[in-house]
């Protein structure tokens, strides 16, 4: 039996800038839900916390000093978030987990049982990256698609360098010296979170990073297919 298929979905792409926008990004992953589950395939979908979990952060940084405990308020948002994408898929009909799993060991269970299992955060110290690549590991695929809003990894910070260029593939070694292995502060935010490169390296984790705000570049990774983006081989 094919192992489950993970997608880890930046918190960003759930609030794009136009309503418009936003309302055709939900109608093309409810699209790709039909089309997975109608193929008796499995998916697992890891959820980030975006911008409810930058605001929460920051409201009670000033009253918070412990790391662990801001990381909870982030990972309470993932969950928010995570309960947004599961309800809109149950709404069509979809063979959706009824529950958000809270550890990627009870998450791999449910795909057992379900052809898709919505998550967000589990523990501090990591990022949502982390939680879909140790999801993928548990549910023994060989491959992790991270969706955010960039569109490749680049060698050098694209909003501050023009000239950053883009990787098409690289090693996890490679991707290693670029996000390096120190745990991200609560509220910050890499390309690829250090934690997840590491469990992947570890693990022997393809990584796939791709720009999730064109829902066809994440249906033609799953599929397969060649997209736009940055393949990570471990």
């Amino acid at each position: 039996m094919r192992p489950p298929q993970i997608v880890a979905l930046g918190g960003s792409l759930l609030r794009p800038e136009e309503s418009q926008n936003r309302d055709i990004w939900f109608g093309k992953l409810r699209q790709l839900a039909v089309h997975v589950e109608g193929n008796s395939r499995k998916l697992g979908i890891v959820v980030g916390g975006g911008l409810p979990a930058r605001e929460g952060i920051e409201l009670a940084r000033n009253l918070i000093s412990n790391p662990d405990k801001l990381d909870q308020v982030g990972i309470a948002a993932t969950r928010l978030n995570a309960t947004i994408i599961q309800q809109v898929l149950l709404d069509i009909g979809c063979n959706v987990a009824p529950v958000i799993p809270q550890d990627t060991g009870a998450a791999a269970d449910y795909l057992e049982e379900y052809n898709i299992v919505v998550m967000g955060g589990t523990q501090p110290g990591h990022t949502t990256d982390a939680v879909a690549v140790a999801l993928a590991r548990d549910c023994a695929a060989s491959d992790c698609i991270i969706a955010t809003n960039v569109s490749h990894i680049y060698d050098d910070d694209p909003k501050t360098n023009p000239n950053a260029k883009p990787f098409f593939e690289m090693t996890i070694n490679q991707l290693t010296s670029i996000t390096g292995v120190d745990r991200l502060a609560p509220g910050d935010s890499a390309v690829v979170d250090p934690i997840a490169v590491s469990i992947a390296a570890k693990h022997h984790i393809n990584i796939a990073v791709l720009d999730g705000r064109d829902i066809d570049l994440i249906e033609a990774a799953l599929d397969g297919k060649d997209f736009d983006g940055t393949v990570v081989r471990s």
